[in-house]
């Protein structure tokens, strides 16, 4: 959707012009390569600080159950209040993004959070931390799904699952820098100032982003092969008749995100999944301080590596499926179900073997895998919803990851390792990928005749491959 101020617009027409996920052909690009790839640089930057500004807390842990005497629970919570803000609002705010435009979205939310981490560090008490959290969490909510779905629709479809496992990867990425630069200015300078830092770099970030992105030079150009007229509808590959514009009712978005069981096995596997991923970049830090007595500064650096290894398994993982699944689009399935066993089994033995090389060794593997259905979760989500929503279809996986995996992932473990100890929690978080794996057997199950139903009545485009798939 193409964004227009008050002094510009015709009034309900901007509706029509939402920028689809791509082009009709698989390796067309819809705006120039540089301004693309500009476009990606800057929105993986303020995803990055979005992180960032969520993960520093888990770097300073120590200190302010120390210093205010906080319990595992109450740690927990400040980290899960912010996943459960965006979990509650990601869904309405993404409406909004696509119905008034994305790119201001983008912009208010990024200022929101950088404020509220500025908040962070001044707060006195868990109270008022809490508070500062929750807004981080306000700003964040919609930032994901809208940022990706910009990302998507101005690169070819063909790289879709690449790209966002990319994208999502930047959260992991942004875990990194939370938590190993977060712990060592916390380290040399107090908990503080390392919230404000973050605070400071989300705020030039947006300011660089809002000079550069334009909401206007977003939209896909017209497919030569194609009439003018139909231009947007072609890109997106479907029908007049069967579509809706961003601004319609919300009883007419909902049965069109929730239109197939493979796309709701894609929204809960997803969400499951990450909720381990989740558990390993918020407790990892304490972990490393407890079990095997690193400073604050040492532990955030450890836990920054293997945040580092979650998003190299992102971007691997979403490499992977679009390498396999070229001609059959079903193999996407196959390796979020290999994601799923396999972080199963491999966090399952890390966290039984003792505090030595060992463990650590495997706990790499089982972190590279953790994460790994993202991308291929997030290609599949495209592929089964409509491009005139786009970005409310990644508020709702957003949603799903956010209530199911991000939120309930820390506290859960916060909880259990007041009962049980940390070391105790974190044994039995891996199980949760046997729900994950489950949820993904049933989408690939569905996920053919889905994608011929859907593609009979809405005709989504974003499948080049269906008549290979169709037939196999």
């Amino acid at each position: 959707m193409e964004f227009h101020t008050p002094a510009q617009s015709p009034a309900p027409a901007a509706a029509a012009t939402v920028p689809a996920l791509g082009p009709a052909s698989p390796s067309v690009w819809p705006v120039s390569r540089g301004y693309a790839w500009t476009v990606f640089a800057l929105s993986f930057g303020l995803l990055l600080s979005d992180y960032m500004s969520r993960q520093v807390l888990n770097a300073v842990f120590p200190m302010l159950k120390s210093e205010w005497l906080l319990s595992d629970a109450a740690l927990g919570s400040l980290s899960s209040i912010v996943a459960l803000a965006v979990g509650v609002l990601t869904f309405p705010m993404s409406l909004m993004a696509d119905r008034w435009g994305r790119v201001r979205s983008l912009l208010s939310a990024a200022t929101l959070w950088s404020i509220a981490t500025l908040g962070c560090a001044i707060s006195a008490n868990y109270g008022q931390m809490c508070v500062a959290r929750l807004f981080v969490g306000i700003g964040e909510a919609a930032y994901g799904s809208v940022g990706i779905a910009v990302v998507l629709s101005i690169f070819p479809i063909a790289l879709r699952a690449t790209l966002s496992g990319a994208f999502i990867a930047g959260g992991a990425f942004g875990a990194v820098l939370g938590v190993s630069v977060g712990g060592a200015v916390a380290q040399a300078a107090g908990w503080r100032w390392a919230f404000a830092a973050m605070g400071i770099f989300g705020l030039v970030l947006a300011a660089v982003y809002g000079v550069v992105v334009k909401e206007r030079r977003l939209v896909p150009a017209a497919d030569p092969a194609e009439e003018p007229s139909d231009a947007a509808e072609a890109a997106a590959g479907s029908q007049d008749a069967a579509r809706a514009p961003a601004n319609a009712p919300l009883r007419v978005h909902l049965p069109r995100l929730f239109s197939s069981v493979s796309v709701i096995s894609a929204y809960v596997g997803s969400g499951l999944q990450l909720f381990i991923a989740a558990t390993l970049l918020s407790w990892l830090p304490s972990y490393f301080n407890r079990y095997y007595h690193l400073t604050t500064a040492k532990s955030g650096s450890a836990a920054g590596v293997y945040a580092l290894i979650i998003g190299v398994g992102m971007i691997l993982g979403g490499v992977a499926s679009d390498r396999i699944s070229a001609g059959v689009p079903l193999r996407k399935w196959a390796v979020a179900v290999g994601c799923s066993l396999g972080s199963l089994v491999l966090l399952t033995l890390a966290f039984q073997l003792p505090n030595d090389p060992a463990q650590l060794s495997v706990l790499v593997l089982g972190a590279l895998l953790s994460a790994g259905s993202a991308g291929p979760a997030a290609a599949m989500v495209a592929n089964l919803t409509p491009a005139s929503v786009a970005a409310t279809a990644f508020g709702t996986l957003t949603l799903a990851n956010s209530l199911l995996g991000l939120a309930p992932g820390p506290a859960l473990t916060g909880v259990l390792a007041d009962h049980i100890g940390l070391l105790g929690a974190l044994r039995v978080v891996p199980l949760v990928a046997v729900a994950a794996t489950a949820a993904f057997l049933v989408g690939r199950r569905w996920y053919e005749r889905d994608l011929l139903r859907i593609g009979r009545l809405t005709a989504p485009a974003a499948e080049p491959e269906l008549p290979a798939e169709s037939t196999s």
